[in-house]
């Protein structure tokens, strides 16, 4: 998929991942939709600020209604809880289940006939290592990314004919708000995992694998898989 042109709406564009893949997206040429819960936080030149809550089924028809020119999105907001799933509050699970893998559906539901009805074009779902590695201290988190992994390789047997691939990126730990608490060293730079990303949808890969941990655990559930 080229990008220069290409009208592109990204969730939770307002910081972290999201914003540097606007940002990414903008220099590549697109006309960038950044998408936030609160649109006052986008401070990105050269986008358009839009209202959407992933959890939000109106706010979410609305954005489709706007974007309608849309023929790439990325399903990137997403919430960390540090639930895990036996002791930790339930609430907490079923938030991380709404945003984390209802979200990217409902998101990708009302935008599909969208992009296809604009000629076709392409998803990016953000997902992570822990899409396959499900620590317990993590396991609601794990479990919503886990869901979300399965989703995106449904959707994309769904989409295809319609004229839309979906991307899936995996990545372990990035130096954001969500990972603060993680030492220095075993975190990437979100702006070169947003660079991987755009390199990996321009060049129709269905599976972007952002770091050697992640990297590293894939090939070794491959390997358990062949055992």
């Amino acid at each position: 998929m080229d990008l220069n042109n290409t009208v592109a709406i990204v969730t939770g564009a307002n910081r972290g991942l999201g914003r540097h893949l606007t940002a990414g997206l903008v220099e590549r040429g697109a006309k960038v939709y950044a998408a936030a819960r609160n649109p006052e936080t986008v401070d990105l030149p050269g986008v358009i600020p839009l209202k959407l809550d992933v959890t939000d089924t109106e706010s979410i028809a609305a954005a489709a209604r706007t974007a309608s020119d849309a023929t790439l999105l990325v399903n990137n907001a997403g919430i960390s809880t540090s639930a895990p799933l036996i002791v930790g509050d339930l609430d907490d699970v079923r938030r991380e289940l709404d945003v984390n893998f209802f979200g990217p559906l409902t998101v990708t539901r009302a935008f599909a006939p969208v992009i296809e009805n604009n000629g076709g074009g392409t998803v990016l779902n953000v997902l992570s290592v822990l899409s396959w590695f499900h620590p317990a201290a993590l396991g609601s988190y794990a479990a919503s990314k886990a869901a979300a992994w399965a989703m995106t390789d449904a959707v994309r047997e769904e989409l295809a004919p319609r004229g839309i691939s979906v991307s899936a990126l995996h990545v372990a730990y990035m130096d954001t708000d969500m990972a603060a608490g993680v030492p220095a060293e075993q975190k990437i730079d979100p702006a070169d995992v947003a660079t991987q990303a755009l390199d990996g949808i321009e060049s129709g890969l269905a599976e972007i694998l952002a770091d050697d941990t992640t990297r590293y655990v894939k090939q070794s559930l491959s390997s358990s898989n062949s055992a």
